[in-house]
């Protein structure tokens, strides 16, 4: 079963990073513009190596020419578990939350 993730990209910003949003969407900023699809190619790239996964694994679903993109990940992954994965997980552990 596939993961489906919406990813929040910010192309042309001189940097590769993964940051949780204040939307809570999962925000991604490349290096490449967003021309002739560069900016999207670089999206499958970055998640495929962070992923551990090949670039045939990863699919945008929808928002192609939009920054706010619908991501389709070939793998059964829970939200922590990719957090994780993009190393996330240690930008959260900054916040001290009390229920």
């Amino acid at each position: 079963m596939a993961t489906v993730v919406y990813i929040k990209v910010v192309p042309q910003s001189g940097r590769n990073e993964w940051k949780l949003g204040k939307s809570g969407h999962i925000t991604c900023y490349l290096k490449s513009a967003p021309e002739k699809g560069l900016a999207n190619k670089e999206l499958i790239q970055l998640l495929a190596k962070q992923l551990k996964l090949t670039q045939i694994d990863i699919a945008i679903v929808s928002g192609a020419t939009s920054r706010l993109k619908r991501v389709s990940i070939a793998v059964d992954l829970t939200v922590d578990e990719l957090l994780i994965k993009l190393g996330i997980h240690r930008q959260m552990g900054m916040f001290d939350i009390k229920e």
